[in-house]
């Protein structure tokens, strides 16, 4: 019988007091919706996101730019050396590839198909 008055008691008190109990926090993103990529990217993923917002490809991430591949305008290859092992399948349907070692300077051509590729200085973004 006491316990009964006691808890009566306490429950008389405590809603008296609205604020005696803590709030529980709200999410950040509660009332937005689901957060986008941009949002919740950290770490490499966002310097990628940022950079590709300003235009730039600081990781080689999309499709190169197509070249005509003749003498005056030769497939660019990136390279943070100053030679680099190049890979030709000279023609669409082949299924051999022609290696050779492609040197900085001026454009050179594929020993097979005669497609000129030049090497060109690439500094890594970090």
């Amino acid at each position: 019988m006491a316990s009964k008055l006691l808890l009566r008691a306490c429950r008389v008190t405590l809603m008296g007091r609205p604020n005696f109990l803590m709030k529980t926090p709200q999410r950040a993103m509660a009332g937005k919706g689901i957060p986008t990529d941009e949002e919740q990217a950290a770490g490499m993923e966002r310097r990628i996101l940022q950079a590709l917002k300003k235009g730039q490809d600081p990781y080689s991430i999309l499709k190169p730019k197509e070249y005509a591949g003749s003498k005056d305008d030769p497939h660019i290859v990136p390279s943070i050396n100053n030679k680099r092992l190049v890979g030709c399948i000279c023609e669409e349907d082949n299924t051999a590839i022609v290696w050779f070692w492609l040197h900085e300077g001026t454009s050179q051509r594929c020993p097979s198909c005669g497609s000129h590729y030049q090497l060109v200085h690439h500094e890594l973004p970090h």
